[in-house]
């Protein structure tokens, strides 16, 4: 099964993990997952943040 990872530094989707993981974020079961990696990041991040904000 193919992994998708997202580069960071780079912005470009890699198919399997090419770049050093500090600069990637995944894996992502799809390729069109991997490229919305800093929007579902952003939705994590407000998720984490209103969890905490409501003492979860």
């Amino acid at each position: 099964m193919t992994e998708w990872w997202y580069n960071n530094k780079t912005g470009v989707v890699e198919e399997g993990p090419q770049s050093l993981g500090a600069d990637r974020d995944g894996p992502y079961a799809t390729e069109a997952e991997a490229q919305r990696a800093p929007q579902i990041a952003a939705e994590r991040a407000r998720q984490w943040a209103a969890d905490e904000a409501d003492g979860n």
